[in-house]
C-alpha cells in the first residue's frame, strides 16, 4: 500500500510543475545587434560605369573552394545574364595566379543553377540545374545532372593549363 500511495503523490507533484525546455544556444549565428547613427554620415559617389564595373555588378554567387593546395586561390562564379528564363547563370572557375595578374578564368557553362557538393585537391563535385526546352511542345523544363570539375595545378603553384569537366553519376 506504501508503493501505490507514494506514487500517486510523486505524480501529482510532477503533475503541478510546468516544465519549459531550455533555450538552446545558436552557435553559428551572433547575437542581433541594433545600431544607431554615431558620427557624421558622408556621401558615395558612384564608380564611373565600364564594362568590367558592370560585370562585376552582375556576379551573384561566389564558393570559395576551401580545400585546394595550399595557397591556392579557387573560386567558382555565377554571373547573371542572357535569357532569366532559359538558364542564365554564367558559371566560371577561377584560380588566383598573383596581385599583378589576377585570376585565371574558364568557363564551365550557362546554367539555371549550381551546387557544390564536394571540394578536394584539384577537383569539385557539382549538382547543376539546367533549363531545357521541349520543340514539340516549347514548354520549359529542368534537368539535374552531376558533373566532376578537375585540373592539375600548373608548377610552382601556377593555375593549370586547362580544366576538364565531365558529367557523373550520383550513387
Amino acid at each position: 500500500m506504501r508503493i501505490p500511495v507514494v506514487c500517486l503523490a510523486l505524480a501529482a507533484a510532477l503533475s503541478a510543475c510546468t516544465f519549459a525546455a531550455a533555450p538552446s544556444a545558436k552557435t553559428d549565428e551572433p547575437p542581433a545587434i541594433t545600431l544607431a547613427a554615431g558620427g557624421e554620415p558622408w556621401n558615395l559617389d558612384a564608380l564611373e560605369s565600364s564594362a568590367e564595373v558592370q560585370w562585376a555588378a552582375s556576379v551573384v554567387e561566389v564558393d570559395y573552394l576551401e580545400n585546394q593546395e595550399p595557397g591556392a586561390g579557387v573560386k567558382l562564379f555565377g554571373v547573371a545574364g542572357g535569357d532569366p528564363a532559359m538558364n542564365g547563370l554564367q558559371t566560371h572557375i577561377a584560380f588566383f595566379q598573383n596581385p599583378a595578374e589576377g585570376w585565371t578564368v574558364f568557363s564551365l557553362g550557362d546554367f539555371l543553377s549550381y551546387r557544390v557538393i564536394a571540394d578536394s585537391p584539384s577537383r569539385v563535385d557539382l549538382e547543376i540545374s539546367e533549363s531545357t526546352m521541349n520543340e514539340a511542345t516549347s514548354e520549359i523544363g529542368t534537368r539535374t545532372y552531376y558533373a566532376i570539375v578537375s585540373w592539375t595545378p600548373g608548377a610552382d603553384g601556377a593555375p593549370p593549363q586547362a580544366v576538364v569537366m565531365t558529367r557523373a553519376n550520383a550513387n
